[in-house]
């Protein structure tokens, strides 16, 4: 058990639903200590507190006297401007996904961390799901990449369209697994309950030949977090919520071998922020940096464009059609 002492104090900035979450998990965190919660409304921000049993804070200055790192769970909007205002400030920071609106408030953002020389670590989760790194293991030279992730509809997070809501953690998974940037893009999207893109269909080319088709959507009738990916000899299926991984290999004789990958189950969001802990204490690079989170942004603001770029297309054709 480690002492007062030894904990790091971390603040949670936000407290709607991924800000509940995050203060749940530092509270049952023996490696930390729970400085406290701060909202813009603070009816939520009290609520919270009186919850999870820490003081509600009345601003970022009162965070940063209070605590060593924070965690920034407020509307991508605000990311930025927020996260950077806790790093000047001397804190360590885990900003969620996307680490901003714009790829130039993202620059902003890394290099306000490098000068204060603290960590800034960005919430691409899936990356500490327990059998996406099972699978990662697993794959060597990958040729394509079929993802779904589909959601029942719910009035959050619709700030952003469903690239930046709920694609772009699978877009971080692929560049990840693949290290590489598309040299292609093509896609295609549609607004439904919202005025901003609702479901959307993506194809990335990468050098070398290998393809990802990625499906994202929050207006489906079930959820589904799914991923497959292709290899010489060797399919690989994960199923992000259940947390299972299988792979199948066929040899030359066309016999399939293989199974379920050995997966020990767990929460990524506490492994998230055991990493985060661990790079704060460490000094070592967090698992997804600041530049890691910028390529990923810059990929799904390019997908974003090509949706426009493909409603355009199908708004010309409707009115010649008419």
């Amino acid at each position: 058990m480690n002492s007062d002492r030894d904990q790091v104090k971390v603040a949670v900035i936000g407290a709607g639903q991924f800000g509940r979450n995050h203060l749940r998990v530092i509270k049952e965190s023996a490696a930390a200590q729970l400085a406290g919660v701060f909202d813009i409304d603070g009816g939520r921000a009290a609520a919270a507190a009186n919850e999870f049993g820490c003081a509600a804070l009345s601003s970022l200055e009162e965070a940063a006297c209070h605590a060593q790192a924070a965690i920034v769970a407020v509307p991508t909007s605000a990311h930025a401007e927020t996260a950077a205002a806790l790093l000047e400030r001397g804190l360590h920071v885990l900003v969620e996904k996307p680490i901003a609106a714009d790829a130039a408030s993202a620059r902003a953002l890394i290099q306000c961390a490098s000068r204060a020389r603290r960590v800034l670590q960005v919430g691409h989760l899936e990356r500490f799901n327990p059998a996406v790194a099972a699978a990662r293991q697993a794959v060597k030279l990958p040729l394509f990449f079929e993802i779904h992730r589909l959601n029942v509809y719910s009035p959050r997070s619709l700030d952003v369209d469903v690239v930046l809501d709920l694609m772009i953690h699978d877009l971080d998974l692929v560049l990840w697994f693949t290290g590489l940037m598309p040299e292609e893009i093509r896609a295609a999207g549609i607004s439904v309950l919202s005025r901003k893109v609702d479901i959307a269909n993506v194809r990335l080319a990468f050098p070398g030949g290998c393809i990802a088709n990625l499906t994202a959507s929050r207006i489906s009738t079930e959820r589904v977090r799914k991923l497959r990916i292709f290899q010489p000899y060797e399919y690989l299926s994960v199923d992000y919520t259940r947390q299972d991984a299988m792979r199948l290999s066929v040899n030359q004789a066309y016999q399939i071998s293989g199974g379920m990958l050995p997966v020990e189950k767990d929460e990524p969001l506490r492994l998230q922020f055991e990493g985060f802990l661990h790079a704060i204490r460490s000094g070592e690079p967090p698992r997804v940096s600041g530049d890691d989170a910028l390529r990923t942004l810059e990929v799904a603001l390019a997908i974003v464009d090509k949706i426009e770029e493909h409603a355009q297309v199908v708004s010309r054709t409707l009115q010649a059609a008419g």
